[in-house]
C-alpha cells in the first residue's frame, strides 16, 4: 500500500434528521457519543482533515482526532435551500427540485451543484495520490458520494444511489497512480443496547 484515505461522515444533526437541507448547525449529543463510542477503532493516521462544517469538526473532536481544517471537505452549499426540509421545497419550487434531482449541473437554489461538489472532491482524491500514508477525512455524504464516483470512473447520476449514512466509514487504498474502493459505508461500531427482561 503507498496511501490509504478514509472518510468519516460526520454526525447527524436535528435539521437533518428532519429532512432538511444541510445547514452549518451543531451534531446531535446522542451522534457524538456514537462518535466517541468509535475512537478505539481508527487507525493511525498521518493526516486528519475535517470539512470546515460545526458538525464535521465537532465528529473529530469526538473522535479524538486533532484535525486540520480542508476546504475542499466542505458540504455542498444549498444556498437559499439550506436549513429547509425537502418536502417543503419540493411543494414550493417542484420544477427546481425536479432539475437539482435530475442535472448534476443544476444549482437552482443558488449554492452549488453537485458537479461543483464533485469537482472538488477529485481535486481533494487526485491530490493524495502521491502523498505516502493514510489520511482521515472527516466529512459529508455529498462529498463522499462523489469521491466514490471519481475513484470508481461512475456517472454523476449515480450519486443518488449511494447511501452514506452519519458516523460511517469509507476507504480507499492507492498505489502511488491511481485509487481504488476498498470499502464502502461500513457502520461504526455502535454500543451495545443492554436487554432487561
Amino acid at each position: 500500500m503507498h496511501g490509504r484515505l478514509t472518510m468519516i461522515c460526520s454526525g447527524i444533526t436535528a435539521g437533518t434528521r428532519r429532512g432538511a437541507f444541510p445547514s452549518d448547525e451543531p451534531a446531535e449529543a446522542k451522534s457524538l457519543a456514537l462518535a466517541e463510542a468509535m475512537r478505539a477503532t481508527l487507525p493511525h493516521a498521518d493526516r486528519v482533515w475535517s470539512a470546515p462544517a460545526l458538525r464535521a469538526r465537532q465528529t473529530a473532536e469526538a473522535l479524538a482526532l486533532k484535525a486540520s481544517v480542508e476546504p475542499l471537505l466542505a458540504d455542498q452549499d444549498f444556498g437559499r435551500w439550506a436549513g429547509r426540509r425537502l418536502e417543503d421545497v419540493q411543494a414550493a419550487e417542484s420544477e427546481a427540485v425536479a432539475a437539482w434531482l435530475t442535472n448534476p449541473d443544476a444549482a437552482p437554489h443558488g449554492g452549488e451543484s453537485l458537479a461543483d461538489v464533485a469537482r472538488r472532491a477529485s481535486r481533494m482524491v487526485d491530490g493524495l495520490v502521491a502523498e505516502r500514508g493514510h489520511t482521515i477525512a472527516l466529512t459529508h455524504a455529498s462529498v463522499i458520494r462523489t469521491a466514490i464516483l471519481h475513484v470508481l470512473g461512475a456517472p454523476l447520476a449515480a450519486s443518488l444511489k449511494i447511501d452514506i449514512e452519519p458516523l460511517s466509514i469509507t476507504d480507499f487504498r492507492n498505489d502511488g497512480r491511481r485509487w481504488v474502493l476498498r470499502a464502502c459505508g461500513v457502520p461504526g461500531p455502535r454500543p451495545a443496547i443492554s436487554r432487561q427482561g
